[in-house]
């Protein structure tokens, strides 16, 4: 009960510039004692900063209260072929620093990534959570399937980074924490199904994401699409590896994207798919609607977007880390 309390208290003081004891107990419907109990200790802790007093109608000025969004601090990464990428982040979803750094991916770099935690950490002590984005499924924080990345297949990195920093860390696909971060940065409606499809580095992936949860499946390998199979001869993944974005070519990709976009409609109807914009740009998002409509009638077709994947990534990533920390600090 007090870990809910908190947890409430906490996302109502987020919403708001400000408010008194006596309007968050009438927000919450909890008694005015408990909530004075609960803001009395978080001011204390230095997570609740006052902001003044309201006008007198005649007795004592209440109060007024505002989160301190430099309480906690986040950190948010995301692991590619090419780069890793991170951002700090505060209560309020400010990034207190973001940057770049060498991949650590290719061969066997786990302690490079570490440290590199370690230093962040370093300089910012105040973090207390820690969202991970990698290239693959994971149950549980242990990575199941990372093709290209074997000496990672089957590592536990949520349990390894907790015992290293006696933090708590999500570690999530990539794709999941993309869609998830596109629905919240876009403030999209939760009763709307959407699916996120990247052709990626790393091969091609799919977020998926059904009135506002994302789809995960028996084993936590929901959204591998290169298996989806299209030929007599490949599947989804081996379509786009075999034809190369090419002129030549160009027509058997859109065509394998075109079936799966098909494959989704029949079996989901999303509201829409959503594509990574240095992949899709608007010509080849007409073809794709034009080859799709040869395989699904035209008026089901998905509302075709086209987004930052770095943004929606990270701001995925950021909204793990931040709901992590709310939960974390309400033990």
């Amino acid at each position: 009960m007090k870990t809910e309390i908190l947890k409430r208290i906490r996302k109502s003081l987020l919403e708001l510039e400000s408010i008194t004891k006596v309007e968050l107990s009438e927000k919450l419907g909890i008694s005015f004692p408990t909530i004075s109990k609960f803001l009395s200790q978080m001011e204390e802790d230095g997570e609740l900063i006052s902001v003044g007093f309201d006008r007198s109608s005649g007795g004592r000025r209440a109060k007024r209260y505002a989160y301190n969004p430099e309480f906690k601090l986040g950190l948010a990464i995301f692991l590619e072929r090419s780069e890793t990428y991170y951002h700090v982040f505060n209560g309020f979803g400010e990034i207190k620093e973001a940057g770049k750094a060498q991949s650590v991916l290719t061969d066997d770099k786990l302690e490079i990534f570490t440290r590199m935690v370690e230093e962040l950490i370093g300089k910012y002590p105040k973090i207390s959570s820690l969202a991970i984005g990698v290239p693959g499924s994971v149950d549980h924080g242990r990575i199941i399937y990372i093709p290209g990345y074997e000496y990672l297949q089957g590592f536990h990195l949520k349990e390894y980074l907790e015992e290293r920093f006696s933090i708590p860390v999500v570690i999530e696909n990539d794709m999941n924490a993309a869609v998830l971060g596109y629905q919240e940065r876009k403030t999209i409606e939760k009763n709307h199904s959407i699916i996120y499809l990247y052709f990626g580095q790393n091969g091609p992936g799919a977020g998926i994401l059904v009135n506002g949860t994302v789809v995960r499946g028996k084993s936590n390998f929901s959204g591998e699409v290169s298996f989806v199979p299209q030929y007599d001869d490949c599947n989804f993944g081996q379509s786009l590896e075999n034809a190369k974005w090419t002129e030549k070519m160009m027509d058997r990709k859109i065509d394998a994207i075109a079936r799966l976009v098909a494959s989704f409609v029949a079996i989901m109807n999303p509201y829409a798919i959503i594509f990574c914009d240095d992949e899709v740009d608007h010509l080849v998002k007409e073809q794709i609607l034009k080859r799709s409509s040869a395989y699904i009638p035209a008026e089901h077709l998905p509302t075709i977007i086209m987004s930052n994947l770095k943004e929606d990534y990270l701001f995925g990533l950021q909204y793990l880390g931040f709901e992590l920390m709310i939960n974390e600090l309400s033990r």
